[in-house]
């Protein structure tokens, strides 16, 4: 840096402990600058599955076609819908999803249209609740599974222990599904079993 003049150097090592824990800028209010993993996770009826993790920064808008063939290996058919970030709408993801019959949610693309269509506009509305729902499993994750604080040192165990958090967060998901399911079955049971004991009584 003394001899280029420069303030910038690529790869540069921000701790001695944990050489490859990397700067990313972020422009936040409460920190500019942030430390640690960056993950691209895709949220399927409410289970996170992480799709890319670096330590590195990357540009989300160019890892929507991997996403969504990570959707295909996975279910074996490509999604409706993609409740994304307006960083995915740009027009090769755009001719990509239309290719595939697939909907990207967010704004078109150039000048806004003087008229909306309404059905549009409450689909745009619906996804954009579900994207939302993808912040909130990161809040989650940093609130309740100490996402935000890994305290672990290698690079290796740091990365175990983030994917550990959200298989945690998916069986806790899990958990309240199957009890919502089982509390449906009791009560149905329950009314069905009154409604026979009375029926004679009539």
């Amino acid at each position: 840096m003394y001899d280029t003049k420069t303030h910038r150097i690529d790869n540069r090592i921000v701790s001695i402990s944990q050489p490859y824990v990397r700067p990313i800028v972020r422009g936040k209010v409460a920190s500019d600058t942030e430390f640690g993993a960056k993950i691209a996770i895709s949220l399927v009826d409410g289970y996170a599955f992480v799709d890319k993790l670096s330590w590195d920064n990357f540009h989300e808008g160019i890892e929507l076609k991997k996403l969504i063939e990570n959707y295909l290996r996975r279910f074996g058919v490509y999604p409706k819908f993609v409740a994304g970030d307006k960083l995915f709408r740009n027009h090769d993801n755009i001719q990509f999803c239309k290719k595939h019959g697939i909907h990207l949610s967010g704004p078109r693309l150039g000048r806004p249209p003087k008229e909306t269509d309404k059905k549009r506009r409450r689909l745009e509305r619906s996804l954009e609740k579900i994207r939302n729902a993808v912040e909130g499993k990161f809040g989650e994750g940093k609130r309740c599974y100490q996402l935000g604080r890994i305290m672990a040192k290698r690079q290796d165990t740091s990365e175990s222990v983030i994917m550990l958090q959200f298989l945690v967060m998916n069986l806790e998901r899990k958990l309240r599904v199957l009890l919502s399911q089982f509390f449906k079955a009791l009560f149905r049971f329950g009314k069905s079993t009154v409604f026979e004991l009375k029926l004679p009584f009539n």
